[in-house]
């Protein structure tokens, strides 16, 4: 799999060095030359979820690795169900959080766990990652006592429910966690300075697990298949499909399934008041406002970083931009729409809801229409049961981990005060 940096055109890399390397010079981010379409769809939606995840890794990472190494590690990875829940006619819920966090961030986090374990050949690495929610939990659990990887997390403190924040600050060990007294946004520039610091990549062995990472984005594209494959066969053609997005990774890797021949018709990145996508598609003024707190706050990303990937397949006509939809919803609308979903017997939590709004805008009469629930209704228990005046039952994993005490650090987004910190502590 070569790739180029999108920043930088000259650093080309395989697929292994991206995995190992996360970001590329000038913090820029990887990405395939091209994209060769699957050469049998058809036979592959036929297949169970772990074989064709299997053969469609094989097909982008190519031959640096060989198909059997492949299939053990989606086996390892992919050990979860995934489900097509039919919401009302025509409409269906993607269930992504059946993993051990809960949340659709346990596909990228263990596959991307399984590749570090075959390449780093018991190098020290330090996994360094913001989380605006999600990405916290399953790193952590995906890396939880790796022989010599040691996981620094920075979160923006007070910004994530209490059930996000203890599945990732309750373990300890080689999980090393920071509250920065700021947004997420401040959290990814402590990240990409970091990796700008040359002494600080050597010494601790630096990698990002956010989904900049490419073998987070290409594990992602394995469910988008499974979705379709679910549906009823005379629907997949002009399927469509509604993706919460924040940082815009989610989305990316759906349009990446698209480009190699997943049967979908359209694509809908929906936000939620941070709306820098929403409003460049509209007159392609590229203009990010401070980032604003919501109830869908693993959203809540005014510069996502992986917009450069979508825009570069967007620009090559890999998928057009007639097929691309992106609008924001309200933190009203949001309540709203969750009422709403409610009358058809679903409970859905706010990023769940947005997805489903932006489906409903957009979709063609009579398509069928995929929603992803990226998170289990329980991980902002508070909101949902406030707004739609419910009592939920809280999922073991979740219950265990609210018992125990939090163990981060609180830090200001101060790169000098990180950088002294975790020098220290790891290096």
């Amino acid at each position: 799999m070569q790739l180029h940096n999108l920043k930088e055109n000259s650093q080309k890399v395989s697929f292994v060095e991206a995995v190992k390397t996360g970001l590329g010079r000038n913090q820029g981010v990887f990405f395939p030359e091209s994209l060769a379409p699957l050469a049998d769809v058809d036979a592959l939606l036929d297949m169970d979820f772990v074989t064709r995840s299997s053969k469609i890794l094989s097909h982008l990472i190519g031959d640096e690795l060989p198909a059997d190494t492949v299939a053990q590690m989606v086996k390892n990875a992919f050990n979860f169900p995934v489900k097509l829940v039919e919401v009302e006619d025509n409409n269906y819920c993607l269930e992504l959080f059946h993993g051990p966090t809960l949340a659709f961030k346990d596909f990228g986090g263990r596959f991307m766990a399984e590749c570090l374990a075959q390449f780093n050949q018991g190098e020290k690495v330090t996994i360094l990652t913001a989380t605006s929610g999600d990405t916290g939990a399953a790193v952590a659990h995906a890396f939880y006592n790796k022989p010599n990887i040691d996981v620094v997390i920075l979160y923006p403190k007070g910004k994530i429910s209490l059930a996000q924040q203890k599945l990732f600050t309750t373990l300890g060990n080689n999980i090393h966690c920071y509250a920065v007294d700021g947004s997420f946004d401040d959290c990814q520039e402590l990240v990409k300075k970091s990796f700008l610091d040359d002494e600080v990549k050597s010494t601790l062995g630096l990698n990002s697990a956010n989904s900049i990472n490419i073998s987070r984005l290409v594990a992602q594209v394995c469910y988008y298949f499974e979705a379709i494959a679910q549906l009823p066969k005379e629907k997949r053609a002009t399927a469509h499909i509604s993706v919460p997005s924040g940082n815009f990774g989610n989305v990316c890797a759906a349009m990446i399934g698209a480009v190699i021949g997943l049967p979908v018709g359209k694509l809908s990145a929906t936000t939620n008041q941070n709306d820098t996508v929403p409003r460049y598609m509209l007159d392609k003024n590229w203009a990010p406002n401070a980032t604003l707190e919501s109830l869908s706050n693993a959203m809540d990303v005014s510069k996502p970083n992986n917009w450069p990937r979508v825009q570069t397949m967007l620009d090559n006509n890999w998928f057009s931009y007639d097929n691309f939809y992106s609008t924001s919803v309200s933190e009203e609308n949001t309540q709203a729409v969750m009422k709403n979903i409610q009358q058809t017997g679903y409970v859905a939590e706010p990023h769940t809801a947005i997805a489903y709004q932006g489906l409903v805008e957009n979709k063609a009469p009579g398509a069928a229409g995929i929603f992803l629930a990226t998170a289990h209704p329980a991980k902002f228990k508070d909101s949902v049961e406030e707004i739609l005046n419910i009592e939920l039952d809280m999922p073991k994993p979740l219950s265990d981990a609210l018992a125990k005490p939090c163990l981060a650090s609180d830090i200001n987004p101060d790169y000098e005060a990180l950088r002294t910190e975790i020098l220290a502590k790891l290096g």
